[in-house]
């Protein structure tokens, strides 16, 4: 069960880290979303992280966002933050907001194909070019940027990363530091086609770390409800 003081708690203090991350990386104030990933939250403790105050949350699971969403679709902004497959698109778009790890040309065409509106979407990039992770590699960024150019219905607006876990938070700086040196270098080369203002990286072991980067979304989960709570 997840306990609402308890996550409200834990959003005070996960927003005042934020905010001095932001400071030692001279962001600007409050340029750092919070998105309580719920993969291990039951639809009937979305209520207590809508009273702690939380008012973004990120599914893994295609089937997880048709079951939870009815009732709280406009309680929060929904975002999908698991890897997308292709054939699960259709219960994908026009549901969230944002889609935070797209990396396949299959899955890209979906979307273009299914999305009844734009959809905003974040490139997966596998910074460290760890063969257990997703995402395209930074030479194959631009590649996969063309291809996304000549779809009507898939705007991308950032890139996302996902490094390995490290107990030292300090060992995922290198990969958010590169992924940032890729948003600079790709909104230059892609003025006009795409923007890369969003920044999606960090989780609850290094979101700290993440936002002197500049992350600008970071997705916590542990952080904000001690645990993993009970499905």
């Amino acid at each position: 069960m997840v306990d609402a003081a308890f996550v409200r708690d834990a959003l005070s203090e996960a927003r005042s880290q934020i905010a001095a991350a932001e400071l030692r990386g001279g962001r600007v104030q409050g340029s750092t979303s919070i998105l309580a990933a719920v993969k291990y939250v039951s639809r009937d403790d979305l209520a207590a992280l809508a009273d702690a105050g939380v008012t973004r949350v990120g599914e893994n699971r295609s089937d997880a966002l048709l079951a939870k969403q009815p009732g709280y679709r406009s309680v929060f902004t929904w975002d999908f933050i698991g890897h997308l497959q292709s054939r699960k698109v259709r219960d994908v778009v026009d549901r969230v907001e944002l889609i935070h790890a797209l990396s396949s040309e299959s899955a890209a065409r979906q979307i273009d194909e299914r999305a009844t509106r734009p959809q905003r979407v974040l490139i997966e990039v596998n910074v460290a070019g760890d063969p257990g992770k997703e995402g395209v590699t930074p030479d194959q960024l631009d590649a996969f940027c063309e291809l996304l150019a000549g779809l009507e219905q898939v705007v991308v607006c950032g890139l996302m990363t996902m490094p390995a876990f490290a107990p030292d938070p300090g060992a995922s700086r290198p990969a958010f530091a590169a992924l940032r040196v890729l948003a600079e270098r790709s909104a230059e080369r892609w003025s006009g086609v795409h923007t890369f203002a969003e920044l999606s990286m960090g989780t609850s072991q290094d979101f700290v770390v993440a936002v002197e980067e500049g992350a600008t979304v970071v997705r916590l989960g542990g952080a904000l409800y001690g645990g993993r709570p009970t499905p």
